[in-house]
This record gives structure tokens, C-alpha cells and sequence, in this order.
């Protein structure tokens, strides 16, 4: 496969698998704020710094209000990580690689893009923003499934794994960060009625909260969620989950190709990593600075994928 097509496969799913993320740090942000009976500024500062995207917000807005970071996440053209340019830049990628793909995969990835677009023309109201962000996600749900019912398991489905998981893997682990590092209004605040429900907003926010009471029952704990959400390997946003499944997707293309490439070494060693620690080692150590560290080792492996893959060359 030529490395242009390869990158643009990549990026197709890294941009969708974005504007699903994209809706569910709002909606973390959007419950949580919602359990403050105080100023939601921080909040929101706290989502935008988890977006990555707190210099060109700040470009554009002098506070952090709930209606500016909404707007700013969801529609801003400034804003080149927002819903609406991820859903563009995704479909942009589909067409550039539209003969690898299915009839079906380039339908429902057109079709997200027309119900997205129409969904952001105007400003959203607050009543009517967990609809949109349910129309988003739904509309990401359906090209994935169009992927997965209609693709060969060949190096075109791979590379659009691999674009999903390291997405998905870095959104995860930024939810996360916002909740125990940015969110908590104090230390004192840890264990109370307060602090439980921010972390099941967080659950929720992920589509976990049903499955964490499967396994858990109904005590919620901070130790205990974070566990789920870092290396439950049945939790499909986990961080393990998408550390396998990209050092899986890695190794369907090494034995097509016949080449071991330092990227793969990279991914087994995140795995390695993951599956040797305990919850308890990763929080005496510190949450955030786990957290910032595998954000790191995470964007460093797909750097090291885009070079040896040669999606530029």
C-alpha cells in the first residue's frame, strides 16, 4: 500500500474517533459542572487544557464560560481540533482514499458529515446539547460499523484500527486527567459524596458506567474506576484495550509485509509496561504524572508509525 493511502486511512479514523471524543470531554465537562454549585470556570478551563487547545481558545475568549468552550469545542473554525473540522477533516481523508474503501464506509462517513454540519450550522443551546452530542457519536458509531461489517481484514483495516485506538487511548487518558488533577476543587474534597459523583460522570462520559457496575457492583471508588479505565483489558477505552489492539493491528501488518519496524517494538513495550503495573503503584506515584507520561509515550508511537509507514513519502 502506498504510504500516502496508508496515512490516509490513519487519519480518517484518528479525526472520527476524535469528534466522538471530542463530545464526550464536553459531556464530562457539562455533568460535572452541573455538581459545582460554584463557577464552572475552572471546569472549563480544565476541558479545553484536556483538549489540547487552551493557546487558541485563549486567542479567541477571555473567559472560560460554559457557552464559549462549548461553542469553541464543538464548531469554532479556530479551533482545528473541534468537532466540526474533525468530521470535515475525516471525510476530506475518506475521499482521498475512497477507492480502498467500502461503498458502505464512504456512505455513512458522508452521511456523518452532512447530519454533523447541519446539527453545528447554529450555535447549540444547552436543552439541546446532549442530543447533538448522542447525533455525533451515533454518527461515528455507524462508519465504524460500516468498517467492521463490510472491510477486508487486510492492511486497509489496520491502519484504520490503528488510527482508532491511538485516539482513543489519548482521550481516555486526558478524561482522566481532568478529573483528578483539574476538576477536584481540593484535596479534602477526595472520597466525598462530591468526588464519587464527578468519577461516575466520568464513567459515564466514557460508556462505562454500566459495565464498571458489572464487574464492581455499586460502590463507585476513585481507585477503583481508574483501575477500569487504565487496565481492565475487557473495557474497550481502556488504555490497555488500545494498547493491544494497537500492537495487535501492528502485528497483522508486520507479517503481511514481512518487516519488523521499530514501531512495533515501541507498542509491545507499552503493553509490557501496562500489563506489569498495579493501580496502586500508578497512584502513589501520581495519577497526573502516569497520565503525562503515556500521553508522550502514546503521541511518540504514532509519530514513529507515521515515519516507518512513510504516510508522507
Amino acid at each position: 500500500m502506498l504510504g500516502k493511502t496508508a496515512g490516509g486511512l490513519y487519519w480518517m479514523f484518528r479525526y472520527l474517533e476524535r469528534s466522538e471524543n471530542i463530545s464526550r470531554l464536553i459531556e464530562a465537562g457539562f455533568r460535572i459542572a452541573l455538581t459545582r454549585p460554584s463557577s464552572s470556570e475552572d471546569e472549563w478551563a480544565g476541558i479545553i487544557d484536556a483538549a489540547g487547545c487552551r493557546r487558541a481558545y485563549e486567542a479567541r475568549h477571555s473567559e472560560f464560560t460554559q457557552g464559549n468552550a462549548i461553542d469553541f469545542l464543538l464548531r469554532d473554525p479556530a479551533n482545528q481540533s473541534c468537532i466540526l473540522n474533525a468530521i470535515e477533516n475525516a471525510r476530506n481523508n475518506a475521499r482521498l482514499v475512497r477507492v480502498a474503501l467500502s461503498r458502505e464506509v464512504w456512505e455513512a462517513t458522508n452521511e456523518c458529515w452532512m447530519e454533523v454540519r447541519q446539527a453545528l450550522s447554529q450555535p447549540v443551546k444547552d436543552r439541546d446539547l446532549p442530543e447533538v452530542l448522542a447525533l455525533i457519536r451515533k454518527q461515528s458509531a455507524l462508519v465504524r460499523g460500516a468498517l467492521h461489517g463490510t472491510m477486508l481484514r487486510n492492511d486497509v483495516f489496520n491502519f484504520a484500527r490503528i488510527g482508532t485506538f491511538l485516539e482513543r487511548a489519548d482521550s481516555t487518558a486526558r478524561i482522566l486527567d481532568v478529573k483528578y488533577y483539574v476538576l477536584l476543587p481540593s484535596a479534602s474534597q477526595i472520597g466525598s459524596a462530591l468526588d464519587n459523583v464527578q468519577w461516575e460522570n466520568i464513567l459515564r462520559s466514557v460508556g462505562g458506567a454500566r459495565a464498571y457496575r458489572w464487574l464492581n457492583g455499586p460502590d463507585i471508588s476513585s481507585a477503583g474506576i481508574a483501575e477500569f479505565l487504565i487496565l481492565d483489558r475487557q473495557m474497550p477505552r481502556s488504555l490497555i484495550f488500545c494498547a493491544e489492539n494497537i500492537a495487535g493491528n501492528l502485528s497483522y501488518l508486520m507479517q503481511q509485509y514481512g518487516d519488523r519496524l521499530t514501531c512495533h517494538d515501541y507498542a509491545d513495550g507499552l503493553v509490557g509496561r501496562l500489563g506489569s503495573t498495579a493501580i496502586q503503584s500508578i497512584l502513589d506515584a501520581g495519577l497526573h504524572e502516569f497520565i503525562v507520561d503515556f500521553l508522550e509515550t502514546n503521541a511518540a508511537l504514532g509519530r514513529q508509525i507515521e515515519t516507518e509507514y512513510r504516510f508522507y513519502g
